[in-house]
């Protein structure tokens, strides 16, 4: 349990909280009646966590993040809908996450080990991978995916229902209004593709192996012409498809809102491993 002395007198802690081991709660806090604290869960002086909400062990607030307040939504009815937050994330000043809402499966998910700048924001409904990286103020509109290790640049925006794909990496200020495939880069306003995360893919201990095959895989799907979904499905009943290229067809078949494509001027020279 927590101890009197980790609790700062003049923090406002609901009695109905539950309260992990080793929770620290700093000055003029606010921790609501429905919020569980997981073990060693830091609140930083004028941090607010309300509404359901669960913070996994060791998660860090900083000061004025606004945690689990009611989803900026009109339909919003007041139901009890949820917001979880995985173990040892970081939520910077004044990042704004809210819970889900009744139509969109009523939770908001963030994964374990993210990091969460300054001024972002994740909106109801969406859902974040572990180890992501949002920069300040990245703003994630309603039912975004974010999945496991995409690194979003500074002011990036995404628009209601886009998928960001596993190890994809944004520039600043991306406008993001489609689906954005795993492990590739994308820049611009609109984002545009521009080859693969190599950079990204080594430090996260891909082989060589794999990040060839994801080479040609890109090539074949977005620089040579012919038909989309042949091209998808060619790719993915290539003989040995490595399982990222195959992460990477089924990620761009399921997609709802449409592919954001490389850029004419950039698509003939996808990322080699002279990149760096």
């Amino acid at each position: 349990m927590t101890a009197p002395e980790d609790i700062h007198p003049a923090a406002i802690v609901s009695a109905q909280a539950r309260l992990g081991r080793g929770v620290k709660v700093g000055p003029f806090a606010i921790v609501g009646p429905h919020v569980t604290l997981g073990d060693g869960v830091i609140l930083h002086p004028h941090a607010i966590v309300d509404g359901h909400t669960t913070l996994g062990a060791g998660v860090e607030v900083f000061p004025n993040a606004a945690v689990g307040l009611r989803p900026q939504d009109l339909k919003y009815d007041g139901a009890p809908t949820e917001l979880i937050v995985g173990a040892r994330t970081v939520l910077r000043e004044c990042a704004t996450l809210q819970p889900g809402t009744t139509g969109g499966g009523g939770k908001t998910t963030v994964g374990a080990d993210c990091l969460i700048m300054a001024y972002s924001h994740v909106a109801h409904d969406c859902h974040v991978g572990d180890r992501v990286i949002m920069a300040n103020a990245t703003q994630l509109a309603g039912h975004v995916t974010v999945e496991d290790g995409a690194i979003l640049g500074g002011l990036t925006g995404v628009h209601q229902f886009v998928r960001i794909g596993r190890r994809a990496i944004t520039g600043a200020q991306t406008r993001v209004k489609q689906d954005i495939p795993p492990f590739v880069m994308a820049d611009g306003h609109p984002a545009q593709l521009f080859g693969l995360n190599v950079i990204g893919l080594k430090r996260a201990g891909m082989s060589p192996d794999a990040i060839r095959a994801l080479k040609l895989a890109y090539k074949q799907i977005f620089v040579r012409p012919g038909a989309w979904q042949d091209k998808i499905s060619e790719v993915a009943a290539t003989p040995g498809a490595t399982p990222e290229v195959l992460e990477l067809c089924a990620f761009l078949l399921k997609s709802e809102r449409g592919v954001t494509r490389a850029s004419f001027e950039h698509s003939a020279t996808p990322s080699t491993d002279d990149d760096e």
